[in-house]
Order: C-alpha cells, then sequence, then structure tokens
C-alpha cells in the first residue's frame, strides 16, 4: 500500500516509526544570567577615577559647612571638628531652652477668639481683695485696648499687670485684675462672669468683617514654603 508522501509495508514485522514534529532548540538564558566578562584595565580606571571625584567633592561641602561653623560659633578657630560640634550641639540645646521661655512667658496669638477669667491668689496678701487673671485673643484693631480699659473700670477693676502680644493681625492680651472694694455680700463667680461677658462683646465686635489686619495676615499664611 502506497501513500503520498510516506510509504511501508504491511508485510514488515518491526515497529513502525512515525514521524513528529522536529524538537525545539534550549531556550537562551536571560543576559543578566549570563556570565559577564571581567572589566578592562580602562573600565576599572574610569571607575576609580569617579568614585575619587565623588568623595572630593563630598569631603570639599563638609569642609565648607565646617568652615560656616566656625564662623557662627565665637572661639572655635583652632578646635577640632569633633568639639566644633559639641559647641554647636550645646549652643542648639541652649536656644531650645531659651524658646521654651520664652513661649512660656508669652502666647503667640490664636486664630480664632478666646477670653478666659480665673480667680486668683497673690501670695502676701492679708487684704480681702480679689485677684483674677483675665485673657482675651481676638482681632487687632485701634481702639481695642481703649475698649478693655473702659471695661476694667466700669467694673473697678485695677490693672496690676499686662502681657501683650500682636501677630499678624491678631492679639493676646494677659491681665491680673485686682477688685480692691469689694463688698462682703458678692458673689465672685457673678462677677467674673459679668467680667467674662464683657470681653466676650469686646472679642466679637466686627469679627465678620475683614480688616485690613486679618487681610494682611491671610496674605502672610498664604505664601508657599520654599
Amino acid at each position: 500500500m502506497e501513500e503520498q508522501g510516506c510509504s511501508f509495508s504491511s508485510s514488515s514485522s518491526g515497529p513502525v516509526l512515525l514521524r513528529g514534529p522536529p524538537p525545539l532548540p534550549p531556550h537562551p538564558l536571560p543576559p543578566l544570567l549570563l556570565p559577564q566578562p571581567p572589566p578592562t584595565t580602562a573600565e576599572k580606571s574610569v571607575a576609580l577615577r569617579i568614585h575619587k571625584e565623588a568623595e572630593k567633592k563630598r569631603r570639599e561641602r563638609i569642609n565648607a559647612h565646617f568652615s560656616t561653623l566656625r564662623r557662627l560659633v565665637p572661639n572655635s578657630a583652632k578646635m577640632d571638628k569633633a568639639c566644633l560640634l559639641g559647641r554647636v550641639i550645646d549652643q542648639v540645646k541652649e536656644l531650645n531652652r531659651k524658646v521654651t521661655d520664652i513661649s512660656q512667658v508669652s502666647r503667640v496669638p490664636k486664630e480664632v477668639n478666646e477670653v478666659s477669667v480665673v480667680e486668683c491668689s497673690i501670695s502676701h496678701n492679708d487684704d480681702d481683695d480679689l485677684y483674677m487673671k483675665a485673657s482675651v485673643c481676638c482681632e487687632d484693631r485701634p481702639d481695642l485696648f481703649a475698649q478693655l480699659t473702659e471695661a476694667f473700670q466700669k467694673l473697678r477693676l485695677r490693672t496690676i499687670k499686662a502681657e501683650v502680644v500682636s501677630l499678624g493681625g491678631r492679639t493676646h492680651g494677659a491681665f491680673l485684675l485686682c477688685l480692691e472694694e469689694r463688698k462682703e455680700n458678692a458673689c465672685v463667680s457673678s462677677f467674673m462672669e459679668s467680667l467674662r461677658r464683657a470681653l466676650d462683646a469686646i472679642a466679637s465686635e466686627n469679627k465678620d468683617e475683614p480688616s485690613e489686619f486679618s487681610s494682611k495676615r491671610r496674605r502672610m499664611m498664604q505664601i508657599p514654603r520654599v
């Protein structure tokens, strides 16, 4: 029996072999897995030169920063780098301590209006005078302290100490007040509430109308940081 492209005899007693597709060639290895040739002498020389230039620039930057620190720190011309860094660390700690002390003495005005009135005691006070601490935070305006003085006078309060901080159109004032002519049957809580209401009225006056100071503060807060 004959067929196109293939012939075999039916009388053959051996196994019949069928031709299949040819075997695939071996898959090549990825480039990263192939063994890399060792760098040549020229390549090693270029890499070493680049490394030396980078190290030189790094040392130059470090030395420039140390020179700047020597100009800022007094009597540091003959100090080595370790002593100079120690002196800088001590000065930074001292500056942080001073900033903490200043923030405890004077408060930076906040963005929202605030009023506080609390009773306080004065050491070595043998009389029956009433002492209280009052604070107000609001928009800064020309007639603010005139209004505060008028409110204190109406309530017969004497200002013993005042601390005022103004920044960016906002003002924070802290006052130590004394009521010298205190009546025997006077209610302390009602008197403090009267003072609080008076300060609230002053702090909330014209709060919905933008002023020149508040507009300037908003412009300062919107400056992008570099």
